[in-house]
C-alpha cells in the first residue's frame, strides 16, 4: 500500500465537495515551488450501475448495444480529482483548472454490476507555456488484476517557472482526409445538465456569471462531455474488450452552440477524429480511438 494511501467509504455528497471547492477557491501565497500532493484516494468497491451507466449514455449518446462506454469510469473517479484538488495540500485553487488532456486505456471489458477498486494520485508537474500543469492518474482494479487506466492533464494558466517535463503538445495527427460525418446542436443548459450526471459543477460550465469569472464570455461545455459524444458517434455495438482513447481539448464550445465531429472514412478498430466548429476551420478537441485487434 502507498504510504499516503486513504480509503474514501463513504463518498462525500456532492454538497459537501462543492462546499470543500468554495473553502478552496482562495490558497495562501506559496513561498517557494509547489509540492507534488503524495495522497493516493481509494474506492474499495465501485459498482457499475446499470442504471447509472444508462443515465450517462442518455447524456453522451451511448447506445446500451455498445456495453460499458469506454470514457464512463472517469465519471466515478471525478470526485476523488477534486478531493485532491480541494484539499489543503493543493497549491492552487481547484476552480480555474482547465482540462487540457486526457488518455484512456482499457485493459479488460467491463461488465454491467461489476466492482471496480478506483485509485487516484497526482502523477508528475508538467511545464507547460500557459503555466503549471498537473497530470493526474486513475487506476481501476478488478479482482486485483488492472482493468483500466486514464491520465486526466489539467492547467493552471499564469504559473511562472512552472514545474516538470515541457508539454509535447499534443496528440500529433494527420488532419488531411478528415470528413465531416455529425453536426451536434448544444443547449444552454448543457453543462448543467452533464453536471448532474458527472459531478463535476465547476462555474465555469454550469453558470453565466461564473463562467464570466474566470474569462469566458458564456459557459463552455465540458471536456469530458466533448469526448463521450465523439466516442459515442464512432464506439461499435457489442462491447469493448481492450481500447485506448487519446484526447486533446483545444478551444472553449460555447453553449448553447452547434460542433461537427470530423473523422477519417475508414473500416476497422481506429478513428482519429476532430470536434470543430461548424465552419470546421477550428478545432475544439483532437482525438484518436483504437479497439480491439488493433491493440493485440
Amino acid at each position: 500500500m502507498h504510504d499516503m494511501t486513504q480509503i474514501i467509504d463513504p463518498l462525500p455528497s456532492r454538497t459537501q465537495l462543492l462546499l470543500d471547492s468554495v473553502r478552496a477557491l482562495r490558497k495562501p501565497k506559496l513561498d517557494g515551488a509547489p509540492e507534488l500532493p503524495k495522497a493516493r484516494l481509494v474506492r474499495s468497491a465501485v459498482a457499475l450501475s446499470a442504471a447509472d451507466i444508462a443515465t450517462y449514455g442518455r447524456a453522451c449518446g451511448f447506445r446500451r448495444e455498445q456495453g460499458v462506454p469506454l470514457s464512463y469510469p472517469h465519471v466515478l473517479a471525478f470526485p476523488l480529482h477534486l478531493m485532491l484538488l480541494t484539499r489543503p495540500s493543493f497549491p492552487y485553487p481547484a476552480s480555474g483548472m482547465v482540462h487540457l488532456a486526457n488518455r484512456i486505456r482499457q485493459q479488460q471489458r467491463l461488465h454491467e454490476g461489476q466492482a471496480l477498486r478506483l485509485e487516484v494520485f497526482c502523477e508528475r508537474w508538467v511545464a507547460h507555456p500557459k503555466g503549471q500543469a498537473l497530470s493526474i492518474a486513475t487506476r481501476a482494479y478488478s479482482a486485483g488484476a488492472l482493468v483500466w487506466e486514464s491520465d486526466s492533464l489539467y492547467l493552471r494558466r499564469e504559473i511562472k517557472n512552472p514545474l516538470g517535463e515541457p508539454w509535447n503538445d499534443g496528440l500529433p495527427l494527420q488532419q488531411e482526409g478528415l470528413l465531416r460525418t455529425q453536426r451536434w446542436v448544444l443547449p444552454a443548459d448543457l453543462g448543467r445538465r452533464f453536471a448532474a450526471v458527472s459531478g463535476d459543477f465547476n462555474p465555469i460550465h454550469t453558470s453565466l456569471i461564473g463562467a464570466k469569472l474566470f474569462g469566458f464570455r458564456r459557459a463552455i461545455a465540458h471536456g469530458m462531455w466533448t469526448l463521450g459524444r465523439a466516442l459515442a458517434a464512432q464506439q461499435p455495438p457489442g462491447g469493448l474488450d481492450q481500447a485506448e482513447a487519446h484526447c486533446d481539448f483545444k478551444l472553449p464550445i460555447f453553449l448553447p452552440g452547434q460542433v461537427a465531429l470530423w473523422n477519417r472514412p475508414v473500416t476497422g478498430p481506429r478513428r482519429e477524429f476532430e470536434v470543430r466548429n461548424v465552419a470546421g476551420d477550428r478545432p475544439h478537441m483532437r482525438g484518436l480511438f483504437i479497439w480491439n485487434e488493433s491493440l493485440k
